[in-house]
């Protein structure tokens, strides 16, 4: 680490390509092997070794060991974001994330959060239906009518607001180039959505489809 200037070390250690595709394919699911990693970055399993060893050194990563694997995980939210935002000012507005198809920029989950047209759709009509205001340059903030939504899906704000991270956040989509809700306000409402059955996972995929259920709860609640 370069002690006079700690952003170019964080800088560099993104900057590898194999250790920023490792980073993008752990922004989609909640942790991956060193195996799964290494193909992720199109590396050797001696490759992939050196490279986790350097992220988990500079503390992009964290790992927990189940048996005799290992699985990797990004390291807290604020990694994930800091991710987020260089992937979204280092491309063209027409970029597409390798091998995406329809349901990949209908609807996925960028590491705890909704993203894509669903998650950009929904950040939308939060804002129109005033649930949600723009506080500052990138945060929202949530009026009374919010918390009556959030009250009926049974979301308590008060332990989001006091959480060491960002309750929430505006994140420019990388498919879409709008912004959807991150923070934990859109980690909450992710998990919410799966719980009740409104979205459900692709096998081993970040693609989320809605439920008929689900198109019947938003489209009620949001005129979605």
């Amino acid at each position: 680490m370069n002690s006079r200037f700690p952003l170019a070390s964080t800088a560099a250690l993104m900057a590898d390509p194999a250790r920023s595709a490792m980073l993008t394919a752990l922004l989609n699911t909640r942790s991956l092997s060193a195996g799964e990693l290494a193909r992720s970055g199109d590396v050797s399993a001696q490759s992939a070794s050196m490279h986790l060893a350097q992220l988990l050194a500079g503390g992009f990563l964290k790992v927990t060991q189940e048996g005799r694997h290992r699985y990797y995980q990004i390291a807290s939210p604020e990694i994930a974001h800091a991710i987020e935002a260089l992937g979204a000012i280092s491309t063209v507005p027409s970029y597409r994330p390798s091998g995406a198809n329809r349901d990949l920029c209908i609807a996925r989950t960028c590491y705890d959060h909704l993203a894509g047209e669903l998650g950009v759709n929904l950040t939308a009509a939060l804002e129109r239906e005033r649930f949600l205001v723009p506080q500052g340059e990138r945060e929202y903030e949530i009026t009374k009518e919010g918390e009556k939504l959030l009250a009926r899906w049974q979301i308590n704000p008060g332990p989001l607001q006091r959480a060491r991270r960002s309750f929430a956040r505006r994140c420019l989509d990388w498919t879409e180039r709008k912004h959807h809700l991150a923070g934990a306000l859109g980690a909450a409402i992710c998990a919410k959505f799966f719980e009740y059955g409104w979205i459900r996972r692709e096998r081993q995929s970040r693609i989320v489809h809605i439920t008929p259920r689900g198109h019947r709860e938003l489209h009620r609640t949001l005129n979605l």
